[in-house]
This record gives C-alpha cells, sequence and structure tokens, in this order.
C-alpha cells in the first residue's frame, strides 16, 4: 500500500473534488483517466501535456507503471516519478487505474463492492476511499 503522507491524501482527494466538480474525465485518454487526473494535480500540468509524455511510453498507465526505470531519462518517467514522489507504487498505481485494491475497496461506504474503472462516479468514490484509508494508517 503507498506510503500515507498529506501530500498523496490532498491529491486524491483533490482529484476526487475535481472529478465530482466536471473536470475532463475519459478512462482510454492517458491525460484524462483515473491517474490522468491525479498526475494533473500533482504536477500541474494539463491533460495534453500528459498525454504527450505518456505517449513516450506504452500502453496503460498499469502498463508504464510496470516499466518504469527509475534510472531512465524517459519522459513518461518524470509522471511516474511524481507519483512516486507523493508515495505511490507501481501496484498502487495499476490498482488506482483498475479500481481493485481490496483494501481501498473495504472502505468504501457501505462496505465492499467491486467499482467500474470507466465510471467517473465510482472513481470519485474510490479516491476518497483510499484517502481515508491513508489517514487511518498515519
Amino acid at each position: 500500500m503507498a506510503h500515507p503522507n498529506p501530500e498523496l491524501i490532498g491529491a486524491l482527494r483533490e482529484t476526487a473534488r475535481r472529478l465530482r466538480g466536471g473536470v475532463y474525465y475519459a478512462w482510454g485518454h492517458h491525460g484524462g483517466c483515473n491517474c490522468g487526473n491525479l498526475i494533473q494535480v500533482v504536477t500541474n500540468l494539463s491533460k495534453e501535456e500528459i498525454l504527450a509524455y505518456a505517449h513516450h511510453g506504452t500502453g496503460e498507465w498499469s502498463e508504464i507503471a510496470d516499466s518504469y526505470c527509475g534510472v531512465t531519462n524517459a519522459p513518461h518517467s518524470l509522471l511516474m516519478h511524481k507519483l512516486e514522489l507523493i508515495g505511490l507504487t507501481p501496484v498502487d498505481i495499476h490498482n488506482l487505474e483498475y479500481l481493485e485494491d481490496r483494501e481501498v475497496l473495504q472502505a468504501l461506504p457501505g462496505g465492499f463492492r467491486w467499482l467500474k474503472k470507466n465510471r467517473r462516479e465510482d472513481v470519485i468514490e474510490y479516491m476518497e476511499a483510499f484517502a481515508g484509508v491513508l489517514e487511518h494508517q498515519s
């Protein structure tokens, strides 16, 4: 699980707030998906800038996270590095993109249930529950 810290908790809550407010969301868009929206908050990059960086890598965020090497200087590494700096691991990134960390799902209001990775309301609930789990751990 991610390293609990105020910056990560705040970024998750801010991302959920922005999504609730109607910010662009599209699961298939590197800059506007679950992780893309979190990266917008963490880096202040636009969805277009994130998309350009991510296209230097291959696949979805979960694949980019799995192939990430902290030693390389590839542009998508900058994005992965930013997520690592706030306390996320590649497993956390995968789980955030697919909404599947069981500990987070257990913390949902009403208890455990599966969420849909490409449904805005589910992403908001997951990010808020993730922030809550991290707050409880810190």
